[in-house]
């Protein structure tokens, strides 16, 4: 337990001199505080004074008039006056103006018979247009309003460079200076005539302008900035020349001078700042040393909690990552020793808040880098992570929403015409006139919606009730379909699903009952032949038996159990078909050809039947791509329920014709038993045209022949008119040679 504690508190004190020795070296390079120059006078603060000073010396010294002398000087030329008077039009279009303005008010408290009303308003419509006409016809009152405006607008003027004035003097008590007008020779200075100025009674002395400078205008750095041009223009004017002279700190001046003050805190800040850097310099120095002997940062890294944070999306990682590296170097960039006038005192300060802090944020800092770094290196699980990004969740959520664009657009409208009613109501708190926007937007486009938005939703409604109902296996009655939208396509699938759903259910019905005749079938015609073999098998066992009845026993078992075995076979066989579990050896064959050898199989069966047959075949070879041997079981099959099945005394008939690429035959009897209307169940198996099931039949034929031909991608169709029994054939033809 010792050994873990004294593991991590070697860790957190790696991490503060890591961190220590980063932040100060980033102070230290990106400082702005002039702490490299050899003193504070050299500073651009203090730079900034002295260009203060020359503000205040330009707004109170050589720009400064009297108001009185100002106002003197104040003239007024007849453009000012002619603007003054045509500003808002010519008199009539300002008199038409003013006579609108009172016109409905006028007549308004006539409406109510209001007649001090109309007095009043009338007297001041008069006494407006008197002034107009006044305005036009009298230079003098124009001229004497236009110096009024003058005036005040001095006057703000003046107020704004008065309220410098305390600063101005505290600067005056600070600098001493001598500017001469290189052009008129005046002096304007702060010094008494028996001074003598020299670097020995100095803390700092400078001519102006400085070594290598230009002579700048005074006009160059104006104190107040007026918006009015000619006020803007006649204070420039006054100080429109050169100065030389100089500018300095004498040392007379009192230590609580602010910018004696500033001198002894700059050099504090600056002793402080050498020591931060340079003890910054060691620790990243000797921090850089541990890690290599001790590897720390795969210690501050443990593969345990990688597992976790691969967990949090790609996206939110980067994001944490870069909050935390913008924090780390904004207090890296910070300036602690800034603040503190007692060393001690500030560097104890500096340890136990400003450093703490910032180890902690570089510690998450580190911890989460090196874990990104190690997922974004492997580049196979990227596209995984960003997948499961909530960015990229937002993107699929958009695409899911627009996937349907009409009922995306159509939501997107709807939310954006809600929130732009919510924003015009938010607004007539600002101005009531959107008020005239509102009313009719709410009655041309709000109730509509309104009312289409209810529709939908009654819609919805409707099929979300016939949805549950199907759920359960209810059928209530088809819904309407209403329009060409959305909903209006669900509910014409959901009634399609309704007829599917019907139609399943009436199949598997179907197939349960199949599945009963199909045991029922295979248990009686297994049963048959295997109790004759069972009680012949035991009559064998008597011993008082003749030769000619064992015999005979031994004859009806075999026949028995070759029965069985054929039923067996088929059965097998109509499996393997069924479950396309077959494989087939497909060549080039001659179904005239292969037809033939089919019927010359059975060749003494149909000579001793009394079926006729009638077989009609191309004189040319017809070639199909087959498997022979399948083919020609499909053709014996078919052939042999011809033989079983037709009606004594009547013909058959096999054709065989090209038909559109196609090899087409055609195999048609009439049935000497009553044949079922669904035609479909004649190709289950061990179903059979004899119901009674006295015949030889496996029933499989058909079932078997149908797998073939559906394996060799062809077709097996049957057709029942009445007793007459037609099966048809389609295979793909190949071309001839």
């Amino acid at each position: 337990m010792d050994t873990k504690w004294k593991s991590r508190i070697g860790i957190l004190a790696w991490l503060i001199l890591f961190t220590y020795g980063v932040s100060g070296v980033f102070t230290a390079l990106f400082d702005d505080n002039d702490f490299t120059k050899r003193s504070y006078f050299e500073t651009r603060k203090f730079e900034n004074h002295v260009e203060r000073l020359l503000s205040y010396i330009d707004a109170f010294e050589i720009s400064y008039q009297s108001k009185e002398d100002l106002t003197k000087s104040l003239t007024v030329t007849k453009d000012e006056i002619e603007e003054y008077r045509s500003r808002f039009g010519d008199f009539s279009e300002q008199k038409s103006s003013i006579e609108l303005q009172y016109e409905s008010r006028i007549q308004e408290a006539q409406n109510e018979k209001d007649q001090k009303a109309i007095d009043t308003l009338i007297e001041e419509r008069d006494k407006k247009i008197e002034e107009i006409t006044t305005i036009f016809e009298n230079d003098e009152y124009v001229t004497e309003q236009i110096l009024l405006g003058k005036q005040e607008k001095w006057e703000e003027y003046y107020q704004e460079v008065e309220s410098h004035r305390a600063e101005y003097e505290k600067y005056k008590s600070a600098f001493f200076y001598y500017l001469k007008n290189t052009q008129s020779a005046q002096v304007y200075t702060n010094l008494e005539a028996k001074e003598i100025i020299n670097e020995e009674n100095t803390h700092y002395i400078s001519s102006y302008p400085a070594n290598n400078q230009t002579y700048p205008l005074m006009n160059d750095r104006p104190l107040v900035w007026s918006n009015d041009e000619e006020i803007s223009n006649r204070v420039r004017q006054s100080s429109n020349a050169f100065y030389e002279g100089e500018i300095g700190i004498s040392k007379n001046i009192p230590n609580s001078n602010f910018i004696m003050l500033e001198y002894r805190d700059f050099q504090v800040q600056r002793t402080l700042f050498w020591i931060y850097t340079a003890g910054a310099i060691l620790a990243l120095l000797l921090a850089i040393i541990i890690e290599k002997r001790k590897s720390i940062l795969r210690r501050i890294v443990p593969e345990i909690w990688k597992n976790l944070y691969n967990k949090v999306p790609i996206d939110v990682a980067l994001f944490l990552f870069a909050v935390s590296a913008i924090l780390t170097l904004a207090l890296s960039f910070e300036k602690p020793y800034l603040f503190y006038s007692n060393q001690i005192t500030g560097m104890i300060e500096i340890i136990f808040y400003h450093l703490i802090t910032i180890t902690i944020i570089f510690g998450i800092t580190i911890v989460q880098g090196a874990y990104l770094y190690r997922r974004l290196k492997d580049v196979g699980s990227i596209r995984e992570d960003w997948k499961h990004s909530l960015f990229a969740r937002f993107l699929n959520l958009i695409r899911n929403a627009f996937q349907n664009r009409r009922v995306g657009t159509q939501v997107f409208l709807i939310l954006t015409i809600v929130f732009l009613f919510g924003l015009v109501t938010g607004l007539l708190g600002v101005d009531e006139n959107f008020f005239a926007l509102l009313i009719p937007a709410f009655f041309i486009v709000g109730i509509p919606l309104f009312i289409i938005i209810l529709k939908r939703i009654s819609y919805f409604n409707k099929i979300l009730s016939n949805a549950r109902a199907l759920a359960k296996g209810e059928f209530e009655a088809d819904l309407k379909i209403v329009g060409k939208s959305v909903l209006a396509n669900l509910a014409e699938d959901l009634n399609k699903m309704k007829y599917g759903v019907k139609t399943s259910q009436h199949a598997q019905v179907k197939s349960e009952r199949l599945k009963t005749e199909l045991i029922t079938n295979v248990s009686h015609d297994l049963r048959t032949p295997l109790t004759s073999i069972m009680t012949y098998s035991e009559l064998l066992k008597n011993p008082n038996l003749s030769e000619g009845e064992r015999n005979s026993y031994i004859e009806i078992i075999d026949r028995k159990s070759n029965r069985l075995k054929v039923l067996i076979d088929d059965l097998f066989e109509a499996s393997k078909m069924a479950s396309g579990n077959v494989e087939l050896v497909k060549e080039r064959v001659d179904i005239n050809q292969l037809l033939h050898q089919a019927l010359a199989e059975y060749n003494e069966t149909i000579k001793e039947s009394t079926i006729q047959f009638r077989v009609s075949t191309p004189d040319n070879p017809v070639y199909a791509r087959v498997d022979g041997k399948k083919m020609w079981r499909v053709f014996e099959n078919l052939i042999g329920n011809i033989l079983k099945y037709s009606l004594e005394n009547t013909r058959a008939y096999i054709h065989v014709n090209e038909e559109n690429g196609q090899v087409l035959v055609t195999f048609k009897n009439i049935s000497k038993y009553e044949l079922s209307n669904n035609i479909d169940e004649l190709f289950e198996r061990f179903k059979r045209g004899d119901e009674s099931r006295h015949t030889e039949g496996s029933g499989l034929g058909l079932s078997i022949a149908k797998s073939i031909i559906d394996l060799h991608e062809g077709s097996l169709d049957i057709e029942v008119d009445a007793d007459l029994f037609k099966v048809e054939i389609k295979l793909e033809m190949l071309g001839k040679k």
